[in-house]
């Protein structure tokens, strides 16, 4: 404690000014105002010109109040640095008390503490993070299924656990009414069953087969239906979808008129005949749609890679690279220089005292976040891939935050998939070659790289 005097004001933090109430009441101590003076006196301290005229009020009304110079002069420097950052006892109670009861519902259940943040508000950060999170705490994540998914997440059990059911709400341009349609009228034998008495449009209906809310009814993600050997595959679900569709408009089936309630209110005897005459899709002998093009859909219709992490399909080169996963990063020693990698998750830049921007950058590698600073000194070579790539290697140095904390000072980066091309059309030593060389930023702005032909892109 600076002084006995503060003890009564400091004895709830251990002596460290915390919060605005503290300010107050120090001012108001060491210089004999009122309370409210002395907020008006905090307020007065955020603007750098009139802080110079508190301090030449402040150290001699505490003098002349029997404080020495000593604890006078140590006493407005702590205020002038709270100056810069501060809480209202009650902001903090406001975050503290959610906070520790997030904690403890993530730390006993957290299937249902994840469900509840994907289906209301992730924040800052994408839900693809908060997936990524669940996949790493053990928790199965389970696909779009018409027969099951709902308007929001749910959680299941399932073998050793629980798994997370995603919302049919994540369909990009779903609408509530169409979720409620599809929820009151299940369940579904197959597609036919379901556009019959459902009525989507057929853009919809395609978004659903291609991130694979069909694929429990077709066994598609489980054994395959077959007939003759060939196998059902979502490009015969997509045709059929057409066909479906093309004969709806022809007036040979009627949209089931669905209540509030969700009862069904009429179908035509057309609707009903067709129903019961639904054939199962035509085999095609089209092939089955490649990992890299199921998870391509699942990031253009939901935003989300489910089936598998984009990250996976580079980790032969990653591994190659040697560059080090999220997980691993607090066995670095501090200082070292590593690669790392992932998908860009958020950009920020926030101001910073000295002037210069800094842009601090979250990476998602599949196993956890990786927090890398892109400071002044390699903006000029970084800044458009950091804010044009959708993935990133970076090379960068760590530095230590806490026992568990640690980031990357970045000192080149280089978007990842170039990268991969280069790998695939060059080979490993263009690689090596261009990681070493860095990168060149042209007079426009633009990232150039002696080792990618014209037209490699």
């Amino acid at each position: 404690y600076l002084h006995d005097d503060l003890r009564p004001i400091l004895a709830e933090t251990y002596g460290v000014v915390v919060f605005h109430e503290q300010v107050l009441r120090i001012i108001a101590t060491m210089t004999g105002c009122s309370l409210a003076e002395a907020d008006e006196t905090r307020r007065s301290m955020k603007n750098p010109d009139v802080r110079t005229e508190i301090q030449q009020w402040f150290v001699p009304t505490a003098r002349h109040r029997g404080y020495d110079d000593t604890t006078v002069d140590a006493v407005w420097e702590v205020l002038e640095a709270f100056a810069s950052f501060g809480f209202c006892k009650a902001h903090a109670a406001a975050f503290a008390l959610p906070t520790y009861q997030s904690a403890w519902f993530k730390a006993h259940h957290p299937a249902a503490f994840l469900a509840g943040v994907l289906t209301h508000d992730p924040g800052m950060y994408p839900k693809r993070l908060i997936l990524d999170d669940a996949r790493n705490l053990g928790i199965t994540i389970l696909g779009l299924d018409v027969n099951v998914s709902d308007h929001c997440y749910r959680v299941e059990r399932v073998p050793g656990g629980y798994g997370i059911r995603l919302s049919l709400l994540d369909v990009s341009g779903i609408s509530t009414e169409y979720v409620e349609r599809i929820v009151a009228q299940r369940p579904y034998a197959d597609l036919a069953d379901f556009q019959h008495r459902v009525g989507l449009p057929l853009a919809l209906s395609e978004k659903l087969i291609r991130a694979g809310a069909f694929d429990e009814i077709y066994a598609l993600s489980r054994t395959p239906d077959t007939r003759g050997g060939e196998q059902i595959t979502h490009r015969d679900l997509l045709l059929q979808a057409a066909d479906l569709a093309r004969g709806s408009r022809r007036g040979g089936c009627a949209r089931a008129q669905i209540e509030p309630s969700g009862i069904i209110e009429q179908l035509s005897f057309d609707s009903l005949a067709a129903t019961e005459q639904t054939q199962p899709p035509a085999l095609t002998g089209l092939p089955a749609v490649t990992d890299a093009e199921r998870v391509d859909a699942e990031l253009q219709i939901l935003g989300l890679d489910v089936t598998r992490h984009v990250v996976d399909f580079h980790a032969d080169l990653l591994d190659r690279l040697a560059v080090t996963r999220s997980r691993d990063l607090l066995r670095c020693r501090t200082r070292a220089t590593v690669f790392v990698a992932g998908v860009v998750i958020v950009n920020q830049t926030p101001p910073v005292r000295s002037g210069r921007r800094v842009i601090f950058t979250t990476l998602d590698d599949a196993t956890g976040p990786i927090d890398v600073a892109f400071f002044d000194d390699v903006q000029h070579a970084c800044a458009t891939t950091v804010f044009t790539a959708d993935m990133l290697l970076v090379r960068g140095i760590t530095r230590r935050t806490g026992p568990r904390g640690i980031s990357i000072r970045a000192t080149a980066c280089w978007d990842l998939e170039e990268v991969q091309r280069v790998w695939r059309d060059h080979g490993l030593a263009d690689v090596r070659a261009m990681l070493g060389a860095g990168r060149d930023v042209a007079h426009n702005g633009a990232v150039r790289h002696p080792y990618l032909l014209p037209g490699s892109h």
